[in-house]
């Protein structure tokens, strides 16, 4: 998957330089999701002090939130603190790196992300101006710092050697650190290769512009389609989820609505996963459909509908469908709609029950 191999994989020497064992803690006076301002001193009691920088949208990032928050539980009463750092620039981003979440690394929706699950640790946001990512240098998210009492670094690296949240890591590099630390002994590894996305330095803005650029260049289409074939689609003989919205011209909310599923297209085309667009204005409207398909950059399959009985139309796309335009449904391989919605879609609500589907999924 393009996305994944331009957003997953970090090239040795691309990136920024990374603090060296044996160097001071770097200041850092940043805001947290819970509206409070941390700083370095805000944990100077702590004998053991953990940095992480970690986002939202990186998959290995999601896959370490669970047992990051279990070492925070673990070690609370032992005096050592874990403070996460958000290192990322949310307009470096492209929509196509955020396949694997539902969320940007955006400082509301950092919050939603803590809420939901429940962190047990300052999450601090360094996306508008990355001065403690700069000065602390993480190649990827998630990547450790370990600081003893006075604050030197005695580890950096991986959290653990196990990407897969469904398995049991073998070397627990980063407690490994943390125990040694406490109990007054030398680190036995000091570092360690660190996998995981990379970081999203403010100057890759670039980068993020020419994506636009190329995607505004796709070409866009809309060809007519009758009940049977309708049917047919809707049965998903393929190996995707179909994410499938019946609009019109005519109904405002639908061309309110319609830039979001562009973005849910961009997000997770790279994935199983297909958004189809399906007209239901008279076929002598063709040349409108086209010019407003155009203008919304949707380079996805376009479909108009061409018979003058709406009836059979509705019949064949869901029976349970009352006509009401927009109407958005999810299609499981096979045929089964384990979403659907009349009216405006709640956008954060549909990517979520995207991602959770197990035909997309949050790891690789």
């Amino acid at each position: 998957m393009s996305s994944l191999l331009t957003a997953y994989i970090t090239i040795p020497g691309d990136e920024h330089k990374t603090l060296e064992i044996g160097a001071a803690a770097p200041y850092f006076k940043l805001k947290g999701v819970d509206g409070k301002t941390y700083s370095l001193a805000s944990f100077k009691n702590a004998e053991v002090l953990v940095v992480v920088f970690t986002c939202n949208h990186c998959p290995t990032a999601q896959a370490y939130e669970d047992r990051i928050i279990k070492m925070t539980t673990d070690y609370a009463n032992k005096n050592v603190a874990v403070v996460a750092i958000m290192p990322n620039d949310p307009n470096c981003l492209r929509l196509d790196e955020l396949d694997f979440s539902d969320l940007g690394d955006s400082y509301e929706e950092m919050k939603i992300r803590a809420k939901e699950k429940k962190f047990n640790f300052p999450y601090l946001y360094d996306g508008e101006t990355e001065t403690a990512s700069r000065a602390y240098g993480p190649v990827a998210t998630p990547h450790v710092f370990v600081f003893d009492k006075e604050r030197k670094l005695r580890y950096e690296g991986r959290v653990d050697d196990m990407e897969s949240p469904f398995k049991t890591p073998r070397n627990t590099d980063t407690r490994n650190a943390i125990d040694a630390l406490l109990d007054s002994r030398e680190v036995p590894i000091k570092t360690t290769k660190v996998f995981g996305c990379s970081v999203k330095w403010s100057e890759k803005k670039e980068l993020v512009e020419k994506f636009r650029i190329a995607w505004a260049k796709e070409p866009v289409d809309v060809k007519m389609i009758d009940a049977d074939s309708l049917r047919n689609l809707m049965k998903n003989s393929s190996d995707k989820l179909l994410l499938i919205n019946f609009w019109s011209t005519g109904s405002d909310p639908s061309k309110r609505e319609f830039p979001e599923f562009i973005t849910i297209n961009r997000m997770y085309r790279d994935r199983d996963f297909e958004f189809i667009s399906i007209c239901t204005d008279e076929p002598a409207g063709k040349d409108k459909v086209l010019k407003f398909l155009q203008v919304q950059q949707a380079s996805c399959r376009n479909y108009l509908f061409g018979e003058d009985d709406k009836n059979k139309f509705i019949k064949a796309a869901d029976p349970s469908w009352q006509g009401t335009l927009p109407y958005t449904v999810l299609v499981e391989p096979g045929g089964k709609i384990v979403y659907s919605k009349g009216g405006l879609i709640d956008p954060a609500n549909l990517k979520t029950t995207i991602v959770n589907n197990p035909m997309i999924g949050r790891y690789p």
